[in-house]
């Protein structure tokens, strides 16, 4: 039996803020919908990869803006990942190299920490 991470909710205070954002590094936007008023369904997947990222009103959400920081993303290489995000106008951290790989980390608007981390040779 396979389990298979598809989609992952990042709270956000602004929907067209986050939406702008994550265009801007690179996000697909696969779904924009206000099914009623009171709910706004917003969903993003990162180029490559099989896991979305969701965010809107009215989802019921019991997390804090801001307080996502658990989220990591395998890149195939740190300085080049680190060059894109700062070229689009996001402020990251610069490369730290760990014996388990190389990592660079960012905020959202928010404030929600993402980890993009190049893993070791194997």
């Amino acid at each position: 039996m396979d389990w298979r991470i598809e989609l992952i909710f990042v709270p956000v205070t602004d929907v067209d803020v986050a939406k702008e954002f994550y265009t801007r590094i690179g996000f697909h936007p696969d779904h924009d919908q206000t099914p009623f008023e009171g709910l706004r369904f917003v969903q993003m997947t990162p180029p490559g990869s099989a896991c979305s990222i969701a965010f809107g009103t009215g989802l019921g959400i019991d997390l804090e803006p801001g307080r996502q920081n658990t989220i990591q993303v395998v890149v195939p290489d740190a300085d080049e990942a680190l060059a894109h995000l700062r070229a689009a106008g996001v402020e990251a951290d610069g490369v730290d190299d760990q014996a388990w790989g190389r990592f660079v980390t960012f905020r959202d608007p928010d404030g929600n920490r993402w980890t993009l981390q190049q893993l070791p040779p194997r």
